[in-house]
Order: C-alpha cells, then structure tokens, then sequence
C-alpha cells in the first residue's frame, strides 16, 4: 500500500514538472509569435511604401540574433526577466526607429 502511495506520489511530481516544462514551451512559443507578428507587421507596411524588404530582414535578423544572445547572457548571468523585458523593449523601440527612417529614405527619394 505504502510503495503504490509512493509511486503516485511520484507519478504527480512528474505530472507537475511536465506541466512546469510545458509552461516554459509555451512562453517561448508566445515570444516567437510576438516577433513573428511584429515582423509581419513590418512586412506589411514594407509592402505598402515598396520599401527593401532585404534590407529589413537582414535587419531583423541581426537584432534578433543580438537580443537572443543578450538574452542568453542575461539568463545565465543573472536571471532577472525585469532587465529582460528592458532590454526587449529597447531594441523593439530601435526596430521601430529603424523602419521609420527606411520609409523616410524612400520617400525622399520617390520625390
């Protein structure tokens, strides 16, 4: 009796840690689709002003690659999502900046 309360005991720690684990996917699933939104919607304005969408991409694959290695770095250096959530939201701001001034080029050079 004792060793059948034991295994379930177990059986629910692990049901819990699978659920814990599942969580943690499903964040990182929530932030990819939230890049992929905003670069959808970048794409979507690119499309409308006919701007360089190479140079875009490019330019979002830089930053992305940039803010996952800070990310990393930070995750391992210290943990603390608040600097996390800082940092995302700076380079959001720089990507906004970016496109900003591409539809600014353009612009200024169809006149």
């Amino acid at each position: 009796m004792e060793q059948k309360l034991d295994k379930l005991t177990d059986n629910i720690s692990d049901i819990k840690s699978l659920i814990h684990s599942f969580n943690k996917t499903l964040e990182n699933i929530e932030n990819r689709l939230s890049r992929l939104e905003q670069m959808d919607r970048i794409e979507h304005r690119v499309e409308v002003n006919q701007i360089d969408l190479s140079d875009i991409k490019e330019s979002l694959q830089r930053i992305e690659d940039v803010q996952s290695n800070v990310i990393k770095e930070i995750k391992k250096n210290s943990g603390n999502a608040e600097e996390v959530k800082h940092i995302n939201r700076r380079l959001d701001s720089h990507l906004i900046k970016l496109a900003k001034a591409e539809e600014e080029i353009i612009i200024l050079k169809n006149k």
